[in-house]
């Protein structure tokens, strides 16, 4: 279970994809969850490390013993969060019950015209986001997203909602490029969105606790925000059952501070207070986590709890 991330094929083809967008949007959402049980059947036959990876995460978090009904519980729930991103992108909030926790503190920064970053996690879905849209047709939503990783999903949800493609910074670009982008995104007013807790391949990283042991979180983020010295809001969409979901916006910072003679304590800190909400999260919806992966990326070979520290190899070696 320690092969990266960023190694994984991407699940699902481009028929596959099409066959799900077309029983969707013509048969109605009602209809194309039924499809969700045989997929969630035949994802958990197929891929063996991202079942184990399901278990061994379940096992963290939940206060009883882990069989094969919770896992499928946890593919299930990502299947369902995986269809309504077809819904949300082609429809918006139509048919769903989305809560929103904590939009005023976003408002203020809104109205200014001030540019913010969002960091949110690999839990529920991120495209909910795209619900304060509706509530906010001035809002300028900007999304940090590697097209390389899933291709064939970028192109169905480009094909939903074509405007989108002009609001995706392309994380598969140069570093460069990226600060570049979001840099000018931000200057314009713009909610720069990210998900800040898996890094890529070869990418810097400390060790923070998360759920009893150090986990891997990527410095690169919060670098940035330090960089752009605009408000860092956590964001995150959990996915409730039916067709509930729960937005929740969190102010984190109205400034991240990496000054560089307290450089390594001050990313320390900042990445801790990051994966204790990360946490917290994890703990309200266990079934939204979707780090399908050895998040804490440790061995046999590796001690069982190593110390808080720069992590300069690739993840998982």
């Amino acid at each position: 279970m320690t092969e990266h991330w960023q190694s994984r094929p991407e699940g699902g083809g481009r028929f596959a994809l099409w066959l799900i967008r077309s029983i969707a949007l013509h048969g109605g959402r009602g209809f194309a969850r039924l499809f969700l049980y045989p997929i969630t059947l035949y994802f958990y036959w197929r891929r063996k490390l991202e079942r184990e990876a399901s278990r061994a995460f379940l096992a963290r978090v939940l206060p009883h013993r882990v069989s094969a009904w919770h896992v499928l519980k946890h593919i299930h729930c990502f299947a369902s969060t995986m269809l309504d991103r077809v819904f949300l992108l082609a429809r918006g909030e139509r048919g769903f019950a989305i809560e929103v926790e904590g939009l005023e503190a976003l408002t203020g920064y809104i109205d200014r015209g001030q540019g913010v970053l969002l960091f949110g996690s690999h839990q529920g879905s991120f495209e909910a986001l795209r619900a304060i849209s509706t509530r906010r047709p001035d809002l300028n939503l900007r999304v940090l997203l590697d097209k390389q990783k899933t291709p064939a999903l970028t192109e169905l949800l480009e094909a939903l909602a074509p405007e989108i493609g002009d609001k995706v910074i392309d994380a598969s670009q140069d570093g460069a490029s990226v600060a570049l982008q979001m840099a000018e995104a931000c200057g314009q007013g713009a909610l720069v969105a990210m998900l800040a807790d898996r890094g890529r391949e070869h990418e810097v990283l400390r060790r923070a606790e998360l759920l009893g042991s150090p986990a891997p979180f990527p410095v690169s983020p919060w670098l940035l925000a330090h960089a752009l010295q605009v408000p860092v809001v956590l964001c995150f969409g959990l996915y409730l059952g039916g067709n509930r979901y729960r937005l929740v916006f969190e102010t984190f910072a109205e400034r991240v501070e990496i000054p560089r003679q307290d450089r390594t304590q001050a990313l320390d800190a900042v990445i801790a207070r990051y994966a204790r909400r990360v946490e917290h999260y994890i703990h309200a919806a266990p079934y939204n986590w979707f780090n399908f992966y050895d998040f804490w990326q440790q061995d046999s070979s590796a001690p069982a709890r190593p110390q808080p520290g720069v992590v300069g190899e690739r993840p998982g070696a």
